[in-house]
């Protein structure tokens, strides 16, 4: 049985974006339909909105101020206020229905793209003697929260799938595929010894690396921030039940789109849908409507 995980540090605050420079970056709109959409989160702007008086502006009450037809609670899933990347909203509640069921039942699939602190060569003989799959159980360490830490005898199975994908200036490339969806879950199975043992680059909380700044991130194209990225996001149409795959590339490399691994490297494919469908796929482009 491994053995328990260090205990990460406390972060010295929970905010490592100020809400100015959450607003300077856009909620992109990738596509739009009647009773759902789907945009692209920028790094430090919360999914939803917290208590604090900063906290007001959120992915989800853009998406309000955006579509006034929106009815409900909106939110089927969140990502970190550090992660950037594709989120879906339900704009009804028999959406947000529908998207609630088939997170709980697992028919959604996420591929994210990170940048950790090792090198390709490593990570590739690591692939090649664990395997591609990370089974390390997780639990809240209730006086740092949100932060996690992994524990074999409470915590709950957490598990993700990896492959290393390129060289980085500042590290390699992976991809990661969570299979659960427990908090902090791909920053943790990175940073552990019995993950990857590679933090992320730029995360303030998992991250010990001297190439940290006085922030604890990063400087990336001019901003901070934690080199996660939610890169595609494939479901089931909440009305029509088709599958449907968005995509928005990480903002922190150059790899074409057509040169990384598509939904069907997943662990599983989505069901239920005919072999002849085919998944509507939209990729990030200058849209009409941001905010």
């Amino acid at each position: 049985m491994p053995p328990k995980g260090p205990l990460p540090p406390r972060p010295a605050s929970r905010a490592r974006f100020s809400p100015a420079s959450a607003l300077d970056l856009p909620l992109v709109v990738l596509r739009e339909e009647e009773e759902w959409v789907v945009v692209v989160k920028p790094a430090g702007l919360l999914s939803v909105p917290g208590s604090e008086p900063w906290a007001a502006d959120a992915a989800s009450e853009r998406v309000r101020a955006l579509f006034p037809r929106a009815r409900g609670g909106l939110v089927a899933h969140r990502l970190d206020m550090a992660t950037s990347g594709v989120m879906v909203f339900a704009l009804s509640p028999r959406a947000l229905a529908a998207l609630n069921r088939d997170f709980e039942a697992k028919r959604v699939h996420k591929r994210y793209a990170a940048v950790v602190s090792a090198p390709l060569d490593r990570l590739d003989r690591l692939a090649a003697a664990r395997g591609d799959l990370i089974d390390l159980p997780l639990r809240l360490d209730p006086f740092h929260r949100p932060l996690q830490v992994v524990d074999p005898l409470l915590g709950k199975p957490t598990l993700t799938r990896w492959a290393p994908a390129a060289a980085h200036p500042l590290g390699a490339l992976v991809h990661l595929w969570p299979v659960t969806g427990k908090t902090h879950q791909l920053r943790l199975h990175a940073a552990h010894p019995l993950g990857l043992g590679a933090p992320i680059v730029g995360d303030a909380i998992y991250h010990r690396e001297a190439n940290m700044g006085a922030e604890g991130a990063v400087a990336v194209g001019g901003a901070r921030r934690l080199l996660l990225h939610a890169e595609e996001l494939t479901f089931l149409d909440p009305l029509t039940r088709a599958p449907v795959t968005c995509r928005a590339p990480a903002p922190f490399t150059d790899a074409p789109l057509a040169d990384l691994p598509l939904a069907d490297a997943a662990p599983s494919p989505l069901s239920p849908h005919s072999p002849g469908d085919a998944p509507h796929v939209l990729s990030a482009q200058p849209r009409r409507r941001e905010l």
